[in-house]
């Protein structure tokens, strides 16, 4: 493993002419009063240092689980009990159709319930880039290098807010108590005038920044990161959500034009797809030039893993896979969230973490680190690829009419049927048919019954019965269980342990990696291009081939492994964006909410997201009654909840802006 510093999010005590803005971390000693003016504040380098390490300290966390976005979408599933407390699970409520014009959750407009205040970081980065020039002890080249960290970041959240909201006011001057109402309260832009000041933005920020930013300074924006996330901008701007949406936003007309035009492009662009493109092929290159490249393990296995992982070349893969998320620092992360508090257990990791079993040995087994309460949906289970790299549903070697059999797990004398299983699942234990024959990612994240879960430096036999390895136990706490009876660990460092959260292995959660861009420069191929070229098929392939699964061109155009409709689904351009689609809900599985949002960009979210999310019955004590598929909890996501509310309090106090439809 190797360890790299990760790079401090400062959140420094500081003012603004007329106005003091203060944080709730104390790193300085002094408050400067309001007679402190900006000349003084940018004396110095360190002032500028701790000015630049505020800006950073609105880059929204999805490390808490409570306030995360990786809980947007159908993958996940938390504590039942939370259902009605309204402070928590944010993500869950918004899909349950809680979401509120009074409080927004994850309201980023305004920083409430969750959300990041995106506005005040944006009026941060305008009081840097107009003062920087002010600092004395400083080189020129060192002040265009935060300066253009700066303006990616101010782009970046700007991008955020366009993301939940559409059309968004862009605010480019530093606003005084004093000014004109003109200047105080603004209209929104249209979403293509927004998209055009995000890139504008990224252009001018990419030549000052550094190539790449390593060691003490990793997390920090360089011209990698960059070009990485304007790709996915571009993207996102290509994609018919945002491109061409007349069916949606047509009569969502910006009253603030002479000409009352709507505020969503409603005809589609398909040029907009070569800019992505384009984009991809040069951070590609210079992701390629810096050695960034999918992950791929190189250390030892874990010594309960050294026999099993000699004999079974999938465990290595699984290690690859495991690692490419939870190595700090390691060359497929392009960039992620470096201001995670190692001292506090309230995050994604601890939450999907299971109980270390009393009956294994270790030195503590309480709820400290280890919540386990943080699933995943029935809906997982199905979504992930057979041995043979294809959905269940297609694979014509998967009897999906048998796929809730009980059955056991070969045993391990059987040597030639275990083989395949060994250090992946348990021998001689019961499962069912729908956790036998699948692809490497659904061992490497999932905790299922009959498989194992690694973490507390052991490999743990789970099982998510009532009364067992990480089930529903009413008698000790009634409320620390996966409720769906599926586990997590992809997020679950192997090393980390109970306890306290001292104990817990950190590492940045990944913001974009190497696979989200072979896959957005696949994706934007094929919308482009009028039929799917091989070329394509190799972007997708190196995901596949990491992940141990058979090439896109080898299953789909095999008659006697693919059902007869799918075959040669990968030479058509409507077979290959479900394909496309596919691939990345598995390996970008429970990440970032990524799924969410590609549903969200091609308008499936309010389809996809409406039904009620499935589990096994977390009170059955045994296969026969836990193997039972349970509709969990409700659903509810429509077209309205596709934009977020501007808050409340905003509308009352700036009459110039228009709410989004529907609410």
């Amino acid at each position: 493993m190797k360890n790299k510093k990760y790079f401090a999010i400062i959140t420094g005590i500081w003012a603004t002419t007329g106005s003091i803005l203060t944080s709730c971390s104390e790193y300085l000693d002094v408050v400067p009063d309001n007679t402190v003016t900006l000349d003084h504040l940018f004396m110095l380098r360190e002032d500028a240092w701790n000015a630049l390490a505020k800006v950073y300290s609105y880059m929204p966390n999805d490390a808490n689980p409570q306030s995360t976005s990786y809980l947007l979408g159908d993958e996940w599933l938390g504590k039942l009990e939370y259902e009605n407390n309204d402070n928590t699970l944010y993500g869950i409520r918004i899909m349950r159709g809680a979401q509120s014009l009074t409080n927004p959750l994850l309201g980023d407009w305004s920083g409430t319930r969750g959300g990041v205040p995106l506005y005040q970081g944006i009026r941060q980065a305008n009081v840097f880039l107009q003062n920087i020039s002010k600092v004395q002890d400083m080189t020129e080249t060192e002040k265009t290098e935060w300066k253009s960290q700066v303006l990616f970041l101010k782009a970046y959240y700007v991008f955020r807010l366009v993301q939940k909201y559409g059309p968004v006011v862009l605010e480019d001057d530093i606003i005084e108590p004093n000014d004109p109402p003109e200047n105080l309260f603004k209209a929104r832009s249209k979403v293509e005038d927004c998209f055009d000041y995000i890139l504008k933005l990224m252009n001018e920020a990419i030549p000052g920044l550094r190539e790449r930013a390593l060691s003490n300074n990793a997390g920090q924006v360089d011209r990698v990161v960059a070009l990485a996330i304007k790709t996915r901008v571009l993207l996102f701007r290509a994609s018919e959500f945002y491109n061409g949406n007349f069916d949606y936003y047509d009569n969502f007309l910006d009253l603030s034009d002479p000409d009352k035009k709507p505020f969503f492009p409603i005809t589609y662009d398909k040029e907009k797809w070569k800019d992505v493109i384009d984009a991809a092929d040069e951070a590609i290159r210079l992701c390629e030039d810096n050695e960034i490249d999918l992950y791929r393990y190189e250390g030892a296995p874990y010594l309960y893993d050294r026999e099993d992982y000699a004999a079974n070349p999938v465990l290595r893969t699984i290690y690859d896979l495991r690692f490419s998320i939870c190595e700090p620092w390691n060359k497929e992360l392009i960039w992620g969230y470096s201001s995670i508090n190692i001292w506090s257990d309230n995050n994604i990791q601890a939450a999907s973490n299971v109980r270390l079993p009393e009956e294994i040995e270790g030195d503590d087994h309480s709820s400290s680190g280890a919540w386990q309460w943080l699933g995943a949906t029935y809906e997982m289970l199905e979504r992930y690829y057979t041995t043979n790299g294809l959905p269940i549903e297609e694979d014509r070697t998967f009897n999906t009419a048998r796929k809730l059999t009980v059955l056991s797990t070969p045993e391990e004398s059987d040597e030639t049927s275990y083989a395949p299983y060994r250090g992946i699942m348990q021998p001689a234990s019961e499962a069912v048919y729908l956790y036998l024959n699948r692809e490497p990612r659904f061992y490497a994240h999932l905790g299922i019954t009959g498989g194992y879960f690694r973490s507390h430096l052991v490999r743990i036999p789970f099982k998510g019965y009532m009364g067992s390895t990480g089930g529903y136990e009413p008698s000790i706490n009634a409320g620390d269980f996966f409720v769906s009876g599926i586990g997590v660990q992809k997020f679950v460092h192997p090393e980390s342990k109970s306890g306290h959260a001292i104990r817990i292995k950190s590492y940045p959660p990944p913001i974009i990696r190497m696979a989200d861009l072979y896959l957005m420069k696949a994706e934007a191929m094929n919308e482009y291009y009028d039929t799917p070229t091989p070329e394509i098929w190799e972007l997708i392939n190196k995901i596949r081939t990491r992940a141990g699964v058979p090439n896109v061109e080898t299953v789909y155009g095999n008659p006697s492994l693919v059902v007869t409709n799918s075959i040669n689904k990968h030479t058509k351009k409507t077979g290959l964006r479900e394909i496309i689609l596919r691939e990345r809900s598995i390996e970008f599985a429970f990440e970032g909410g990524i799924h969410f949002w590609d549903m969200f960009r091609y308008k499936k979210a309010v389809t996809s997201f409406s039904a009620p999310v499935r589990g096994w019955n977390y009170k059955g004590g045994d296969a026969d009654k836990f193997f039972s598929v349970l509709s969990l909890q409700n659903r509810k996501f429509t077209v309205t909840d596709c934009l977020w509310p501007i808050d409340l309090n905003e509308m009352n106090t700036n009459a110039n802006l228009i709410q989004n439809p529907g609410w």
